[in-house]
């Protein structure tokens, strides 16, 4: 690949998304924000205006689109996304063939680990587990050099169950991770347990700070329950590190310092991973989106 060849980098967001035109070296010259329309009909024709802006006034070697949901990377396929609604949905073959560009489709969240792995706070490691915290909770998982894709079904650790009876989840399951411990769970739990409405788990954090025994019940309860999914994941997986990503981890130590804690005391002899916070911030998708796109442009070794 010739080494200032430029990508079109697009993360499709369940609210907003976001793309860039990245070189080889991994810079970014130009950044896109749109609102996410619903129906893969819609986002195709999306993706297909962005790459047309992207590439207005420089050749374009490829796109790398990631989006939510279950996706075969393999096969482009986006096999399901309840919040932008599609089933089955060929979406690399439609883009490339709605913008003339050759199109790479991947999820989300493992774009995100891939991000992390080369350009962020798990640089350097061979094991990592990529595992952002917001409305849902996802892991992205790299194991020798390799992003774990599970034919799209890898890394649904928000929906081990870790309440047998707990809360309904929107998978139709009850009592899983992403009913305890996601961000949106902090909050509304906080707000059933107290009355108060909060809106952010953020805001849970900062009464938690302020000596607030409900916020510290709400908050222990969502770190218990995810140390001991991250205590499975560390069983299965063997992670060297563990890099928490989302708009939960901008809680910091006050969220990584007891769920390290909580961590060691669930483990007795497997490698206890480092915990960090992940350092790419909202931009790790997006990042891996070119990622993505600049590997497969990769000449065979």
């Amino acid at each position: 690949m010739n080494a200032g060849s430029l990508v079109a980098a697009i993360d499709v967001g369940g609210t907003f998304t976001k793309a860039a035109l990245i070189d080889a070296g991994h810079r970014v010259h130009q950044t896109v924000r749109r609102p996410t329309p619903y129906g893969a009909d819609a986002v195709v024709a999306m993706v297909a205006d962005i790459v047309a802006e992207l590439g207005a006034s420089v050749p374009l070697a490829a796109v790398g689109v990631v989006v939510p949901g279950l996706v075969d990377e393999a096969t482009g396929v986006a096999k399901l996304s309840v919040n932008l609604g599609w089933r089955d949905a060929d979406l690399a073959a439609r883009m490339t063939a709605k913008t003339g560009v050759q199109t790479f489709l991947g999820h989300d969240v493992r774009a995100g680990a891939l991000a992390e792995w080369e350009l962020g706070a798990a640089k350097g490691f061979h094991e990592v587990a990529f595992i952002p915290i917001g409305t849902g909770i996802a892991a992205g998982f790299i194991s020798g050099g390799r992003v774990l894709t599970g034919d799209g079904y890898a890394g649904e650790v928000g929906h081990i169950t870790v309440e047998p009876d707990g809360e309904p989840c929107t998978c139709g399951n009850r009592g899983c991770l992403e009913t305890v411990s996601s961000a949106r769970a902090l909050a509304r739990r906080y707000s059933a347990l107290t009355g108060t409405e909060v809106t952010t788990a953020l805001e849970v954090r900062d009464r938690l700070v302020a000596g607030d025994p409900a916020a510290a019940k709400v908050w222990a309860d969502g770190v218990d329950a995810f140390a001991r999914v991250l205590a499975m994941v560390v069983n299965t997986l063997g992670p060297e590190v563990v890099v928490v990503g989302g708009g939960l981890s901008g809680a910091g130590d006050d969220l990584l310092d007891p769920l390290r804690a909580r961590l060691a005391g669930l483990l007795t002899f497997q490698r206890v991973p480092k915990l960090v916070q992940a350092s790419l911030g909202d931009q790790a998708a997006c990042l891996g989106a070119g990622l993505l796109a600049l590997h497969n442009l990769r000449e065979p070794t």
